[in-house]
């Protein structure tokens, strides 16, 4: 039997690479969707052996172009999404305009399956244009492609992150971390392998027309992170309690200060504060992947961070550990 062509997009994502490697490692051909060949080529390129990965260089994500890309893929896997925004109505383009078209196409090529990647915990975050622009485009998914399936991660983290690696580098440049809301905020974590094989798994077991919250093994306060990942870098920062109207004034100041400590990313945005009002965990509403039983055994989050935490250890590798 031929394999499954899979088209994605977003594929040079942190979840778009290891999806990658998970699936031409399993013997299915991937056409890798990106805005710039050149300088997601070279990455991308390591992904998977010869004649399992296509590279297709999309600058302006325009529907006559995708529609040709849906010839011969059986599936579509939607990674696409921004923490903020750099122009106008840049959420509402991505998280929902774009995901409908996809939809749309997939239905009009009555392909297998599409698989779109949205977010937990946005339903009660009215407040958040992310959040809204999220829940829009899930909707309109599920109302416009039966054959969707549309699966809602917690904070995706691993090496390539740009959560627990962005804190570990302020860690090492900041005496102190504002803590917002108290850092009472929940999480369940989910390692970026448990979410490919989720991933993996719906494809495997053709798994239709389902909304799966895609959450690790364990519950964990904004403030509990913070202060395991300061345990695995072996550092010790005050974290202090901001007042929401202090919180305010400083997102705006690094809304539109430029950043200079990763690269040019924003470190907060106004809207980021207002999403971490709300608890990022299963809303019972959907079923999860430990509902359905689609991943075996999970990773937990202190296990994992300490795998790459050595790189922001006084001594990196050749860092010890203390008894």
């Amino acid at each position: 039997m031929k394999p499954k062509e899979i088209l994605v997009f977003g594929a040079s994502g942190q979840i778009g690479r290891n999806l990658i490697r998970k699936l031409t490692k399993n013997n299915y051909k991937v056409i890798a969707v990106t805005r710039n060949i050149h300088q997601k080529g070279y990455v991308l390129k390591t992904q998977a052996n010869p004649g399992y990965l296509e590279l297709i260089e999309l600058q302006a994500l325009s529907e006559d172009k995708i529609r040709d890309l849906f010839k011969n893929c059986s599936i579509c896997i939607n990674l696409i999404g921004i923490l903020y925004e750099q122009s106008k109505n840049q959420f509402k383009n991505i998280h929902s305009i774009f995901p409908t078209l996809l939809a749309k196409i997939a239905k009009e090529k009555k392909i297998d399956q599409f698989i779109h990647v949205s977010a937990l915990g946005i339903e009660n975050a009215v407040d958040s244009e992310y959040a809204k622009s999220k829940l829009e485009g899930e909707i309109s998914v599920r109302n416009t492609f039966e054959n969707s399936v549309i699966l809602k991660p917690s904070i995706v983290y691993s090496i390539d992150d740009n959560f627990t690696t962005n804190f570990m580098t302020l860690f090492n440049r900041l005496p102190v971390m504002p803590l917002f809301y108290n850092g009472d905020t929940k999480f369940t974590p989910i390692h970026v392998s448990d979410l490919t094989e989720i991933i993996f798994r719906s494809i495997l077991t053709e798994i239709k027309n389902e909304t799966i919250e895609c959450v690790g093994p364990e519950e964990i306060s904004f403030k509990d992170i913070l202060k395991k990942l300061l345990k695995a870098i072996d550092k010790k920062r005050l974290l202090i309690p901001v007042p929401l109207p202090i919180a305010k004034i400083e997102a705006v100041f690094l809304e539109f200060l430029p950043i200079f400590l990763q690269g040019g990313r924003k470190q907060l945005t106004t809207d980021q504060l207002k999403l971490l009002k709300y608890d990022n965990i299963s809303s019972k509403k959907y079923k999860t992947n430990i509902d359905l039983k689609i991943t075996e055994s999970l990773k937990h989050f202190d296990n994992e961070i300490q795998k790459y935490s050595y790189m922001w250890k006084s001594g990196g590798e050749f860092s010890k550990e203390k008894n």
